[in-house]
C-alpha cells in the first residue's frame, strides 16, 4: 500500500508566474501539466509525458486527494495548487476539496497531507530554493543547470519571429532533443528533492511546524478579497495626477524631463542650490532651506515621487478570477526568525494611513470622480497612497476583525530577560515609551502630561536599543530629523542601558552561551532558552519548542579585533556567505522567533476562523457580522501553553475594509 510520493511538476501557462503568483499562473485557461515526474515510497522515478499523450495511472490521481499518501516537492504549494486546478479541469472525480462550502480555502487540494522540501531545508537555515539548497549541501545529484533556459522555452509563450514561423508556443515536437533534455531535467528535480529529504533525515521537522505549514496554506488557499473598482481607478487618477504634475513642474522650471536627476540638479544649482542627491530623505531636509519656485518646485518632485501605484498594479497582477489575492504569504520566509515574508503584495510593508476621512476619500475613489478628488486634495499621490490598505476588502454578508498584540516584542524582551519594572508597566496597562523615560530621567512622565516631552526620547530609545543599539541605530531611527542634538545620544544610549541592567547582562549571557556551544560542544542555557551543537549546525530552543538553525558556526574576528561568532546564510547580499553575529544580534533573532511563535499560537487558537492575512503582531479576519471583537481579542491574547507567564494583550477593531485604526 502507498504510503508517500515525491512529485515535481512542469507546466505551461500564458501567466506570468513571478508577477501574478502562482493561484492565478494555475488557474489560467491555458495553464497545462506537461511532465509528471514521481517516485513512490522512494521507488524509480517515472516521467509521465502528458504533452505527448501519456497518461497518470489511476492509483496516483487517487492518492492526490489520499489523506493517507504523503505527497512530497520541493516547494509543494506550486504542484498541490497546479494539480487542484488539473484535477478540476481534467479528472473532475480524483478532486476532493476541503474545510465548508464557505471558506473559499476548499477549491484547492487539503494540505494536510502535503510535505515540503523547501520549508524543511529553511527549518534547517538553507536557502529557499533547489539549486541553492543542492549547492550548500554539496548533493552528488544538482539541478541541472540547462534548467532555466528549458522552462523559457516550453513553459511560456515565445515571441512570434520569422524563423519560428510565427508561433506563440514552442511544443515538444519543434525541438524533439530539447524536450529529451526536460524530461531529464524533470527527473533530476525529483532526485534532488529525495536527496534533500534523504541528507536532513536526521534533523527531523517537528510535527507542530509542519501543522503551522498546513495553516499557512490554508490562510493562502483562502486568500483576501480585493476591490477592483478602488484598485483600477487608483491607477487611473495616479496617471492623471502625475501627468498634471509633470506639467506644473515643466512650467515652474522649463525643464523637458524634470523626472531627470541631472536636469533638475542643474536647475536647482542655478538658482544657488547644490544636491548631492534628490532622493526623498535628502529633498525632505532642503525644504525647510528654500522658498518661492525651489519649495514649490521640491514639494511636487516629493510628491511625484511616491511610488503608491505599484502597490495597486501588484494588486492588479495578483487578483485571481474569484477576485481574491491568494499567496500573500511565504511561510519561513525569514529563515533567521522562522517569520512569514510577503510575497506579491506584500502586506508586511504598506504605507500607514492617517487621514481623518478615510472612507470619504476612498468613496470618492471608488466612484472614479476625478475632479472631486483634485478639488479636495492637495496632494493625490498621499492620498492615494493612504487608502492602498483600504483595497483588501470583507466580501459580501462579512466584516474584517483587525486584531494585534500591544508592544509585542518588548513584553518577550521583558518576559525573557526578567526585567520586572518592564513586566508590571505592561501588567498595569501604562504606555511603555512613558515608563522607560521616566525610568531613564528620574522624573514622572505622561503622554501629553508632565514631562510628556520626554515620551518621544523613551521612544526612540525602545525603538533602537533593546538589542545593542547605540548611536548610529538611535540616528537611523530618525533621532536627529526628531530634534534630538548629537551631544544628546551618547548619553541616551547609557541611560537606556543603566535602567535596563537585566536586559544588557542578557545580551552577554546569550554571547557567551553561544561561544561555549560552538568551542566546546556542550549543551547550555540561559534563562530556559538552550543552546546544542550537532553536525556541524547551531540549535537554539526556544520555549515553544521550535528550533532556530546556523550553518557551520566558527569563532572568527571581528572589525575591532574581538572575538565574534560567524556562520553561514543568506546575508544582506541575498547570496550565500558567512555572516557575523552577536550576543545582541541573537537576542534580536530569539526575541523576534518568540513573537512569531506567540503570533502562530493565536492563529492556531482562531484557526476555527477565516484568517486571511497576517502581519508580524496582526490578524485579519473575515467573519459573519456576529462574531464578537471581544471575544477574538480575547482568544489571540491567551498565553500560550509554553510560556504561560507572560502578558499579552490584544486589541482590534471592526471594518469592511482593511486600515490601520
Amino acid at each position: 500500500m502507498m504510503k508517500e510520493m515525491s512529485i515535481d511538476l512542469e507546466t505551461y501557462s500564458d501567466v506570468n508566474i513571478t508577477k501574478c503568483g502562482a493561484y492565478k499562473y494555475a488557474e489560467s485557461d491555458e495553464f497545462e501539466i506537461l511532465l509528471f515526474g514521481v517516485s513512490i515510497d522512494s521507488g524509480p522515478i517515472t516521467v509521465y509525458d502528458l504533452a505527448c499523450g501519456d497518461t497518470i495511472p489511476k492509483e496516483i490521481l487517487a492518492a492526490l486527494s489520499d489523506g493517507n499518501v504523503t505527497k512530497w516537492a520541493f516547494n509543494a504549494s506550486f504542484e498541490r495548487i497546479c494539480l487542484s486546478n488539473w484535477l478540476k479541469k481534467h479528472r473532475p472525480e480524483y478532486f476532493t476539496g476541503y474545510s465548508i462550502t464557505e471558506d473559499p480555502a476548499g477549491q484547492y487540494l487539503d494540505p494536510a497531507s502535503w510535505k515540503c522540501t523547501m520549508i524543511w531545508s529553511a527549518y534547517m537555515g538553507l536557502p529557499l530554493s533547489l539549486e541553492g539548497v543542492g549547492a550548500v549541501l554539496k548533493l552528488h545529484d544538482q539541478k541541472l543547470k540547462e534548467g532555466k533556459d528549458l522552462i523559457r522555452y516550453f513553459c511560456s509563450p515565445c515571441k512570434p519571429t520569422k524563423s519560428n514561423c510565427g508561433r506563440t508556443r514552442n511544443l515538444p515536437e519543434h525541438d524533439p532533443e530539447k524536450w529529451s533534455l526536460f524530461k531529464s531535467y524533470n527527473k533530476r528535480d525529483v532526485e534532488v528533492e529525495m536527496a534533500i529529504q534523504k541528507r536532513l533525515s536526521k534533523y527531523s521537522v517537528p510535527d507542530f511546524i509542519w501543522n503551522e505549514y498546513h495553516l499557512d496554506q490554508e490562510i493562502n488557499d483562502r486568500g483576501i478579497m480585493l476591490d477592483m473598482d478602488v484598485v483600477e481607478n487608483a491607477i487611473a487618477f495616479d496617471e492623471k495626477s502625475k501627468s498634471a504634475l509633470m506639467l506644473q513642474m515643466q512650467n515652474l522650471t522649463g525643464i523637458d524631463n524634470p523626472n531627470s536627476v541631472a536636469q533638475m540638479k542643474e536647475w536647482l544649482s542655478d538658482n544657488g542650490i547644490e544636491a548631492e542627491s534628490l532622493g526623498k530623505k535628502e529633498v525632505k531636509t532642503m525644504l525647510p532651506e528654500t522658498d518661492g519656485n525651489t519649495k514649490e518646485t521640491l514639494t511636487l518632485r516629493l510628491q511625484l515621487a511616491k511610488s503608491s501605484v505599484k502597490k495597486y498594479q501588484a494588486m492588479q497582477n495578483a487578483v485571481c478570477k474569484d477576485g481574491r489575492a491568494h499567496g500573500m504569504f511565504q511561510f519561513y520566509g525569514a529563515n533567521r526568525s522562522g517569520r512569514w515574508a510577503g510575497r506579491l503584495i506584500q502586506l508586511q510593508n504598506l504605507p500607514q494611513n492617517h487621514m481623518k476621512d478615510l472612507a470619504e476619500a476612498r468613496a470618492i475613489v471608488r466612484s472614479g470622480d476625478y475632479d472631486t478628488m483634485q478639488i479636495l486634495y492637495d496632494d493625490i499621490p498621499d492620498t492615494l497612497s493612504q487608502l492602498i490598505r483600504t483595497a483588501f476588502i470583507a466580501r459580501n454578508g462579512y466584516k474584517f476583525i483587525v486584531s494585534d498584540f500591544s508592544a509585542i516584542e518588548a513584553r518577550v524582551l521583558a518576559f525573557l530577560t526578567g526585567e520586572t519594572w518592564r513586566s508590571k508597566v505592561f501588567a498595569e496597562g501604562k504606555d511603555i515609551y512613558c515608563a522607560s523615560a521616566s525610568q531613564m530621567f528620574g522624573v514622572p512622565v505622561e503622554k501629553h502630561g508632565i514631562n510628556g516631552h520626554l515620551r518621544q526620547k523613551g521612544k526612540i530609545a525602545e525603538l533602537a536599543l533593546g538589542y545593542g543599539g547605540s548611536v548610529g541605530a538611535l540616528k537611523s531611527m530618525g533621532a536627529l530629523e526628531m530634534g534630538l542634538s548629537e551631544e544628546e545620544l551618547q548619553p541616551l544610549v547609557s541611560s537606556w542601558r543603566s535602567s535596563n541592567p537585566m536586559i544588557t547582562a542578557f545580551w552577554w549571557d546569550i554571547d557567551r552561551a553561544v561561544k561555549t556551544t560552538i568551542t566546546q560542544r556542550i549543551q547550555t542555557e540561559v534563562r530556559g532558552i538552550k543552546f546544542f551543537y550537532k553536525s556541524g549546525m547551531l540549535f537554539i530552543k526556544l520555549p515553544s519548542g521550535r528550533l532556530l538553525s546556523y550553518v557551520k558556526p566558527c569563532i572568527g574576528e571581528n572589525q575591532f579585533g574581538g572575538e565574534s561568532v560567524t556562520y553561514e546564510g543568506i546575508g544582506s547580499t541575498k547570496k550565500w556567505e558567512r555572516i557575523e553575529s552577536y550576543g545582541p544580534k541573537f537576542v534580536e533573532n530569539i526575541v523576534q522567533a518568540v513573537s512569531r511563535d506567540i503570533l502562530c499560537n493565536a492563529m492556531k487558537t482562531l484557526r476555527h476562523c477565516f484568517i486571511v492575512g497576517h502581519v508580524h503582531d496582526e490578524l485579519i479576519i473575515e467573519c459573519s457580522p456576529e462574531v464578537d471583537l471581544n471575544v477574538i481579542c480575547k482568544q489571540m491574547g491567551r498565553s500560550p501553553d509554553w510560556m504561560p507567564d507572560i502578558l499579552l494583550r490584544a486589541d482590534g477593531y471592526e471594518t469592511q475594509f482593511y486600515k490601520k485604526d
